[in-house]
């Protein structure tokens, strides 16, 4: 039996003419952080609230975190709903920001919060209906932990927080003795063929990385704790950039750091799926077909064309298995 489970989800209005002014008075320090994919509206964020209600009515609050900016259509009314603004949970120091890390960083100083709670961006979604043991069983955060390379893409210019995560990963554990001591977690039949990926990293003398999935991540607060305490300046250090920077860490870090502490539950790796919105077809057939349980729409840099017709398409297939409003709107 789980403790009670909330739902965090962070989102901006990227055409909030108040927050681009306020935007524009700080300097980005690479020009693809202000590329317009970052911030743009795919008009969806109804869709995330009827997936909660309708595929996932256990859950206790939700905690909407926004710059300021709500939706028109938002009914503020709802009992589960709490709207949470960056000022009310993260330190003065780090404000105003626009990078998602310090949000991310300071979710368990949110006031009222669950212990257990699961982490969303505003472009993860529920698309079918799942039980409160796919995110916490016996009130463990539920996860598959998996060993990964990380192969640097000059393209990618915030490819360097994995290193980070995991720098500090092994420097706090030793990885014979994570797989000794919680062996039936690392090499489970849970992750099918990607059990595999620990075996035949078995060989590394400390951690090469780990295979993270672009979906909703479960979360205990104490994570959180533990992490502001064994290694605040690198926390610190990264919430003090309004945008960002290659040198970041990120939530990661928190999911890596249960993994490592065994304070997980093994759960299969294919519960769902991350797909580029320039994926079309496949992504509005996950969709509308519930291929899964889960799904990541991964904005990309696309031409505004592509970017309308993208929207529109996704759209019509989230009004396939959503097509009623849920109580969370107006």
């Amino acid at each position: 039996m789980n403790d009670k489970i909330d739902f965090v989800i962070i989102w901006v209005d990227g055409n909030d003419t108040d927050w681009q002014k306020e935007r524009a008075k700080y300097k980005s320090n690479f020009a693809n952080d202000n590329n317009i994919h970052r911030f743009r509206d795919w008009d969806n964020l109804q869709y995330w609230f009827r997936g909660v209600e309708k595929f996932s009515p256990w859950v206790n609050n939700i905690y909407f975190v926004t710059w300021g900016h709500i939706p028109s259509w938002l009914n503020q009314d709802h009992p589960k709903l709490k709207i949470v603004k960056h000022e009310e949970f993260i330190p003065k120091e780090y404000l105003p920001t626009f990078s998602a890390h310090p949000i991310e960083l300071n979710l368990h100083r949110i006031e009222g919060l669950s212990n257990n709670f699961v982490y969303f961006n505003d472009d993860m979604f529920l698309v079918d209906y799942v039980k409160e043991e796919m995110f916490f069983n016996e009130n463990l955060p539920c996860d598959s932990a998996i060993m990964n390379v990380h192969c640097y893409n000059m393209d990618e210019m915030f490819i360097l927080a994995p290193f980070r995560n995991i720098g500090v990963i092994n420097k706090h554990f030793r990885m014979k003795e994570v797989l000794k001591k919680h062996r039936t977690k690392w090499f489970n039949v849970k992750y099918g063929i990607n059990v595999l990926r620990n075996i035949y990293l078995l060989p590394c003398p400390r951690f090469p990385g780990l295979l993270q999935q672009h979906l909703p991540t479960s979360f205990t607060k104490e994570v959180f704790n533990i992490l502001w305490r064994e290694e605040y300046e690198i926390l610190h250090e990264t919430c003090k950039n309004k945008f960002r920077h290659m040198l970041d860490v990120n939530q990661w870090l928190m999911k890596a750091w249960q993994n490592m502490s065994g304070q997980f539950y093994p759960r299969k790796y294919n519960v769902g799926k991350s797909i580029a919105a320039h994926n079309i077809e496949i992504a509005c057939n996950y969709i509308s077909k519930q291929k899964g349980k889960m799904l990541c729409l991964n904005d990309v840099d696309m031409s505004e064309e592509k970017f309308v017709m993208s929207r529109d398409l996704i759209k019509k297939s989230f009004d396939t298995i959503l097509p009623e409003k849920s109580q969370f709107e107006n």
